[in-house]
């Protein structure tokens, strides 16, 4: 099989290298007989998304062409820190491509084996309910935000006539802004036009 070996650092840190990574990744292809077609290696934050990063595009860019046969990488952190919903729709985009992958230290987390289909289901799954608990999240702070008085959605029109006449009758910015629920900033803005 041709593998094509792909390593990442954070660049957080000025004292990370993939050095390590890729001795043991080259060794690990050796091992299995694979013929290594290209060693990526990239410095970039995993939370970065694959068009951010140079690295992870190639790596998509020659599985779509059929460059490579299995992508070897070191873990699964290492491929995306985007949570799992991202990364399960990397590996995807792999499988539909009919490219297999494996990470080195996660030997549980490959298409490669006959528990690839259970690996891929369970991912899934994570990622379902990794996108319920974000909704639950918007939703407990977006009660929180009302719980405060705050008015959510798109600013009310504000009524011009109304905030003029009030000025003529010498009510302050603030107490425009207050009766009308716009912000001072919107109050002098009408006025100023």
């Amino acid at each position: 099989m041709r593998c094509l070996i792909y390593t990442r650092v954070s660049t957080t840190t000025h004292d990370q290298t993939t050095e390590n990574q890729v001795a043991q990744l080259k060794e690990y292809a050796h091992r299995q007989n694979w013929e290594i077609v290209e060693i990526i290696e990239e410095y970039c934050s995993g939370g970065k998304s694959a068009e951010e990063r140079t690295g992870l595009k190639k790596v998509f860019s020659m599985a779509r062409q059929k460059k490579f046969d299995v992508l070897l990488f070191w873990s699964l952190d290492r491929l995306s820190r985007e949570g799992s919903r991202k990364t399960l729709e990397y590996l995807t985009r792999l499988d539909d491509w009919k490219v297999k992958w494996h990470s080195y230290t996660e030997e549980y987390i490959s298409s490669l084996g006959i528990f690839s289909d259970a690996i891929i289901s369970l991912m899934a799954a994570l990622a379902r309910q990794e996108k319920v608990r974000l909704s639950e999240r918007v939703s407990a702070g977006l009660q929180r935000a009302r719980n405060k008085g705050r008015k959510l959605g798109r600013p009310q029109i504000a009524d011009t006539e109304k905030i003029k006449e009030l000025r003529q009758n010498g009510h302050s910015l603030a107490e425009i802004a207050k009766r009308c629920g716009i912000s001072r900033t919107r109050v002098h803005q009408i006025l100023s036009a």
